[in-house]
């Protein structure tokens, strides 16, 4: 599942450090020879695929990245200090283009790679490196090159870390918009959602993951009843799934049933997907009757963590992003070279 997250930036290169004007002055030696030393060379800017990066928030406060530039040459022949290079942390994934032109630079497909995008300028030459035989004192040094400037568009194509799965009505699109900034269609009937929405969510300054409300699964999917093969390839590439279930719904003289269904869709795809960690949680806990239902399901499933959730009223969120976000940040990361549909 593909989603856009784009962050225009600026980045610098360090400039290099000025030559030195100097000439020995010590003692017996009046009138020495010239010893202005070089100057340091100006930092690079540098990409890294960083895996432990997921999106480009980290480029919502910070716009501008600048290289150190290097220092100037010293007296007796020192060599100004090279400027730092900057290394600027992007997700395995990124794509980087020219903001003006559109042209590709780089794509940031291997986690850890790096890319230097921007050298920086080279130090100038002491009045050292400019003696000739005609000339034994210049009085000159050369000025160190200036960095290089440019504004880059990141692009990244965002995949959706939790996926939210669960019988037509179960209220993931009303979850989905009380733990992110997502406004999805809500109503109160079956299919609703025809196709999935990504919300991004976030607990205080921690990067935040993404979150996709899947449509309604029913009994078929996996052969392709309703747009069942469709909704399922969206789940593959998450790393968990939110199975929500309508407690209020569920049928007294066999509460596993809806429960099974699901799960029964996933395994019938490819078992791969019940290898994902899958949280089961009970929504519309508000309703009448829902508490009785809930533990009847509860106990027929024998689960040991099982969240009890009211998302319209908004009860028992906060724990289960806090779950989530707990396994999003252990579990294994997505193949980011794997980009299909």
């Amino acid at each position: 599942m593909k989603f856009i997250d784009e962050a225009i930036i600026s980045v610098s290169s360090g400039h290099g450090g000025s030559g030195c004007v100097s000439f020995r002055r010590e003692k017996y030696i009046p009138l020495g020879g010239p010893d202005g030393g070089n100057g340091g060379d100006g930092g690079d800017i540098i990409f890294k695929a960083d895996p432990g990066k997921r999106t480009l928030h980290y480029f919502k406060t910070r716009r501008s990245f600048a290289a150190q530039n290097g220092a100037p040459g010293k007296g007796r022949q020192q060599t100004g200090k090279n400027g730092q290079d900057t290394i600027v942390p992007i997700p395995p994934g990124t794509i980087i283009t020219d903001a003006e032109t559109g042209q590709v630079i780089a794509d940031m497909v291997v986690a850890n790679e790096s890319f230097t995008f921007l050298k920086g300028g080279r130090g100038g030459k002491g009045n050292k490196h400019f003696t000739t035989s005609t000339n034994r004192s210049p009085k000159f040094a050369q000025p160190g090159e200036p960095g290089q400037s440019a504004r880059v568009k990141l692009e990244l194509k965002l995949l959706a870390d939790v996926g939210i799965i669960g019988l037509p009505n179960a209220g993931k699109s009303t979850l989905l918009s009380v733990i992110s900034a997502a406004r999805p269609a809500i109503r109160d009937y079956p299919f609703t959602t025809l196709s999935p929405n990504l919300g991004m969510v976030q607990i205080r300054d921690s990067e935040p993951f993404a979150v996709a409300d899947i449509p309604g699964l029913i009994e078929g999917a996996h052969a392709g009843t309703g747009l069942g093969i469709q909704f399922l390839k969206h789940i593959e590439r998450t790393r968990c799934l939110v199975h929500l279930i309508d407690a209020a719904a569920i049928d007294i003289d066999d509460p596993l049933r809806g429960y099974r269904t699901i799960n029964n869709e996933l395994a019938m795809y490819g078992k791969h997907l019940l290898e994902k960690p899958q949280v089961v949680v009970l929504n519309k806990m508000d309703i009448t009757g829902a508490a009785e239902l809930a533990d009847l399901f509860v106990e027929a499933a024998g689960l040991q963590t099982c969240f009890r959730i009211s998302a319209a009223a908004r009860k028992g969120i906060e724990d289960l992003k806090k779950h989530l976000f707990t396994i999003v940040s252990t579990h294994h990361e997505p193949d980011p070279t794997d980009l299909s549909e």
